[in-house]
């Protein structure tokens, strides 16, 4: 059996192949020696293939100093793991390799970090001379960039940031590094254009950059994200949709020309269609981001490219908009070209026999590249790209022997990427072309084709070819359950090598020349598999055959959650659903069967919240990690000028001027978001596994508990008359009637009342989870009635009460549309429920009463 280990190895390629060496570490000539001050070394995260054949992705550790190393690994497993969660990386991760090059720094930190403890130092001096842009003057800054200035004052910090004369600058320090300790090993130029640079600094300020030398926060809980992000710029040529430059304020409304970037508009989807151009062919789809995609509609999404208005994105959300949330169909259309194409290269990878004439009875082959999830086509034809098919169910040999063609004959490859809308429908551009705003689904980023001329020569038997494999579904780590494996073998001029897969020790039924196979479907039974692939060669009876196997990981990840403390939890069936004033806490725990798997990877939680688009579960912005809940609330949190966690119109993330927006504003007006929601959530694991989501409904509703004065509990004979102040009853039993007095509160939860429930001119008057037998009369409430997951057996009338919005949050809510009376939610009543005269009608906040009793007044619509 065969094993690739990806411990602290190096790469070189030599004739075509992959050789595994030990990475010392050691520098060229005058560089400083492992693990000294400046000194790096290499370390293979991922190889799928040869460095010329594949994108590569240089992950470098900037800020670490020696014995924060293990914390920069720690950093990139997360940051590795998100990236792999997120389409199309998550199905094209085969076109990529991942290195990481560790650099010792002989301080820690980056230069001019504003939220550093005791301030940006601007003197620090970082190997890769990472710096944010004016962050020791603005303490908003973001941006992270190489610091290039040389002597002076000014530099990309502010004033007094620019490096020492003599200092080597930050682009000629990456390029160095690139150079001496990364070309060398994995055999291609330090400017390829297959070459991306990551370089993740040691903070937990939110911070990066894009392009071809991308930059990320190390330990930032959306660290991960940003580098997303910034690679929607570096491969997809993204640009960003923020409806803003400085994060404060909105930007200017666009100019009246139609912009240049791909997914921005000013044309409506009537104008779009009819030019059938920019996105045209997704107008109207359901967005993998949230919402509809539209364009400059009056539903559409309105603001980006750094304009406040005037300018039209394809969905609410998406990674390019706001961290995240995925890339939507527009930008997910472009990644994937840019993966496949290995970005600037423009093309597919293909291996194959070498083009021109051959052998009359040899055999031809390709060597297709291999999505995660999904198989590439490969049709053969006699005579040239219009010739006969042949029916070879995508064998990727053809053994000319067997068909007895002419000399002369051609035999063609169409060897296709189904992207398009016939095949997994992530590419609806049908253009032939591989630019960066033009890569269709028949272009060569998709579609490669070999041609062959049939000869009059035979070839002799091969002896010398061996018997092996020389490419696989990397070992290193568990496979997912519905994984197409693949296998490539050598390839004899005279025959095909057989390959016999086996599953937990039986075998298989597959062709002797399949090299893939579709896990997805075998319908595996839950548990962990092992998978092998045995390479044998059809003319040898005695040789030595080759296998490689594989843990096939079919034990979904799950992510248990923990909710914040309700006011209540309703009865709805097997759903659980809590009841919350203004919004809640959730802490999910993403966890997987580690079976297979070397140490405790990082696995990734989602959330999703009413069907608006899976979102990252990363904690909370500037809260420490994994401890701090994601937080939900009617109008979001506030943190460095961005707004999280919102329940209001326009999802989860806004920047934090959109709360203000009227009926007049992009997509305005901003509505708190009371009411009863959905979440779902799930996780995913290193292997690609998505967990089976759970869901939960939630309740918010506007207003707050008054601080108890007094608090009963357990039995209480008799009555109880409430004269002053707040009285609580928690887990109480009442047996009398229960008065509420002018200018007094009464909060009851999870209690029992025997008797009557009479108040007048009470100040608050609230119930949670509780029973009332006898009749409710609540009349001239000063300040609110809520109640929620109550049982009413009696008659109740709610008469002349006033319902005060208790913040600017509820204030907004009715201003806007939803004025509220008396707040009746999930609760069930068996008598008659009359409402007469209160401010406004009584409103359940989409968590529907049982009402078996007449309803009047007020209260006839719920």
């Amino acid at each position: 059996m065969r094993r690739v280990v990806a411990a602290l190895f190096s790469l070189v390629v030599a004739a075509g192949s992959l050789i595994a060496t030990p990475a010392t570490g050691q520098a060229r000539e005058g560089q400083p020696q492992w693990p000294e001050v400046g000194s790096a070394r290499l370390v293979p995260l991922q190889e799928t293939g040869p460095a010329e054949e594949r994108l590569n992705l240089i992950i470098m550790c900037d800020g670490y100093q020696q014995d924060e190393l293990g914390k920069c690994r720690e950093d990139v497993d997360r940051n590795q793991a998100v990236q792999w969660s997120v389409e199309p990386f998550r199905t094209y991760r085969h076109y990529v390799n991942v290195y990481l090059l560790e650099i010792v720094s002989g301080e820690s930190g980056v230069r001019c970090d504003p939220d550093e403890e005791g301030g940006p130092d601007p003197d620090k001096l970082t190997p890769l001379r990472l710096v944010y842009d004016d962050g020791c003057v603005d303490p908003l800054s973001r941006g992270t960039v190489y610091n290039d200035t040389v002597g002076g004052d000014d530099g990309p910090g502010g004033p007094g940031t620019a490096l020492p004369e003599g200092t080597p600058t930050g682009d000629e320090q990456r390029t160095m590094y690139l150079e001496d300790y990364v070309a060398p090993r994995i055999g291609i130029p330090a400017d390829a254009d297959n070459l991306q640079t990551l370089a993740i600094f040691n903070t937990f300020t939110y911070g990066g950059i894009g392009g071809f030398h991308a930059t990320t926060s190390g330990g930032s809980p959306q660290g991960p994200l940003i580098s997303m992000h910034e690679l929607g710029h570096s491969l997809g040529t993204l640009q960003d949709e923020y409806p803003y430059s400085s994060r404060p304020e909105p930007g200017p409304p666009h100019e009246d020309g139609e912009p240049d970037s791909f997914h921005h508009t000013r044309m409506s989807s009537e104008e779009m269609t009819a030019n059938e151009a920019k996105w045209w062919r997704w107008l109207g789809e359901e967005s993998e981001s949230g919402g509809t995609i539209g364009a400059a509609d009056a539903d559409g999404h309105e603001s980006g490219v750094y304009s406040g208005s005037n300018v039209w994105r394809p969905s609410e959300h998406s990674m390019m908009r706001w961290i995240g949330f995925p890339f939507d169909q527009v930008g997910r259309e472009h990644m994937t070209g840019r993966l496949a194409g290995q970005r600037l290269e423009g093309e597919m990878n293909l291996r194959n026999t070498p083009e021109g004439e051959v052998p009359r009875d040899g055999v031809l082959w390709v060597e297709t590249m291999q999505p995660a999830f999904h198989e590439v086509d490969v049709e053969w034809r006699i005579g040239g790209p219009d010739g006969d098919v042949l029916e070879t169910a995508d064998n990727r040999y053809l053994d000319l022997a067997e068909l007895d063609l002419a000399p002369g004959t051609a035999v063609h490859a169409e060897v296709r990427d189904p992207v398009g809308p016939d095949g997994i429908d992530w590419v609806r551009n049908p253009s032939t072309g591989s630019g960066a705003t033009d890569s269709g689904y028949n272009g060569p980023r998709y579609v490669q084709t070999r041609q062959w001329t049939v000869g009059s020569h035979t070839t002799g038997p091969d002896a010398s070819t061996p018997v092996e494999f020389t490419s696989w579904t990397p070992d290193d780590q568990p496979v997912a359950h519905d994984e197409v494996v693949f296998a490539v073998t050598a390839h004899p001029r005279d025959r095909v090598l057989d390959i016999a897969w086996r599953l937990d020790g039986e075998e298989v039924q597959t062709p002797g020349t399949a090299r893939n196979l579709d896990l997805g479907a075998l319908d595996l039974d839950e548990g962990t598999h092992e998978l092998t692939a045995t390479v044998t060669d059809p003319a040898v009876t005695d040789g030595a055959p080759d296998t490689v196997a594989w843990t096939v990981d079919n034990v979904l990840p799950t992510a248990p959650r923990t909710l914040s403390d309700p006011l209540t939890t309703l009865d709805d069936g097997n759903v659980e659903h809590p009841v919350y004033f203004e919004g809640w806490d959730m802490r999910l725990e993403p966890r997987d069967d580690r079976t297979g798997y070397d140490g405790e990877p990082f696995v990734v939680g989602e959330l999703r919240l009413n069907e608006d688009g899976w979102y990252n579960y990363f904690g909370f912005p500037e809260e420490p990690m994994p401890d701090s809940p994601f937080r939900f609330r009617q109008a979001g949190t506030e943190a460095k000028a961005l707004i999280y966690g919102n329940l209001g119109t326009g999802g989860l993330s806004k920047a934090a001027f959109e709360r203000n927006y009227g009926p007049d504003d992009p997509n305005g007006p901003f509505v708190p978001g009371y009411g009863t929601h959905t979440v779902e959530h799930r996780a995913i694991d290193p292997s690609g596994n998505i967990g089976r989501a759970e869901e939960y409904r939630a309740t918010v509703l506007p207003g707050e508990s008054p601080e108890c004065a007094d608090t009963v509990t357990g039995a209480r004979s008799g009555d109880l008359v409430v004269t002053e102040g707040v009285v609580c009853l928690e887990n109480a039993r009442v047996s009398g009637d229960v008065t509420v007095r002018p200018g007094a509160s009464l909060v009851v939860r999870d209690s029992s009342l025997a008797g009557r429930l009479v108040a007048e001119g009470a100040d608050v008057v609230q119930l949670f989870g509780s029973t009332v037998h006898g009749r409710v009369d609540l009349s001239g409430t000063t300040s609110g009635i809520t109640a929620a997951g109550t049982t009413f057996t009696g008659a109740v009338a709610l008469t002349g009460n006033a319902q005060v919005p208790p913040n600017q949050w509820a204030e907004r809510f009715s201003e806007f549309g939803h004025a509220y009376g008396p707040v009746l939610a999930g609760n069930s009543f068996t008598g008659r429920l009359s409402c007469t005269g209160n401010s406004a009608p009584a409103a359940d906040f989409e968590a529907a009463n049982d009402i078996t009793g007449r309803a009047s007044g007020d209260c006839a619509d719920l």
